[in-house]
């Protein structure tokens, strides 16, 4: 959602700094950054800060907003050549994963595609890419996921998921010392495992990219 804010920001349709009302009954749960701004009006920087920072969920109720609702994003994607993900439900609804569900879903390999585009390639402006990578790396949502087994003086940039239906996710670009950049996705869901076993296991996959780059 993000991404298509700052792509709509290249093309002089939107402006990062513009401000919008955080008003009581926009709060969802889980907002521990918007729930300090009610009652104030907050730029939409600050909100994307928010949500890929901290996964503050009213945040990006508001980014949403300013799009136009979850299809706007599905639209977005579609612009990119994604013709798998879709956003259909705003926060927190869109967490439901039920087995089966179409709505809110997309593929790891997706994913990937989508973090190609954004970070790597020329669907953003330059500045805009690296606004969003810097957004990225300043998460702290992952710490116990990829980064967890990634080597500390990497560059990481990720944004995490989860949901009902034991499914989570963390999505990256990492960039390692003197190579080029990688993406790497992971997802599961239906898992039976302890959201700490859920979490170790994503971990083993970064530390399983960092073993095979240093082979």
């Amino acid at each position: 959602a993000c991404g298509a804010l700052l792509a709509r920001q290249d093309v002089g349709d939107e402006d990062l700094s513009r401000q919008v009302p955080i008003s009581q009954s926009d709060l969802v749960t889980y907002s521990p950054v918007t729930e300090t701004w009610v009652g104030q009006d907050i730029s939409l920087a600050a909100l994307c800060d928010a949500t890929l920072r901290t996964s503050d969920n009213t945040a990006a109720n508001k980014v949403l907003e300013a799009l136009g609702g979850p299809d706007a994003v599905t639209t977005f994607l579609r612009s990119m050549g994604d013709e798998v993900t879709q956003l259909d439900r705003w926060e927190t609804d869109l967490n439901e994963a039920k087995p089966g569900d179409p709505r809110d879903t997309t593929t790891p390999k997706a994913m990937l595609a989508d973090l190609q585009s954004l970070i790597l390639e020329n669907v953003l402006s330059r500045q805009s890419r690296e606004q969003l990578a810097r957004w990225m790396v300043a998460n702290k949502t992952g710490d116990a996921k990829l980064r967890a087994g990634l080597p500390d003086d990497w560059r990481i940039g990720d944004k995490t998921g989860g949901g009902d239906y034991g499914t989570m996710n963390d999505v990256a670009v990492i960039w390692p010392p003197d190579r080029e950049p990688l993406i790497i996705s992971v997802y599961m869901t239906e898992s039976e495992a302890s959201f700490d076993d859920r979490n170790a296991a994503v971990a083993d996959i970064g530390r399983a990219v960092k073993t095979a780059l240093n082979a």
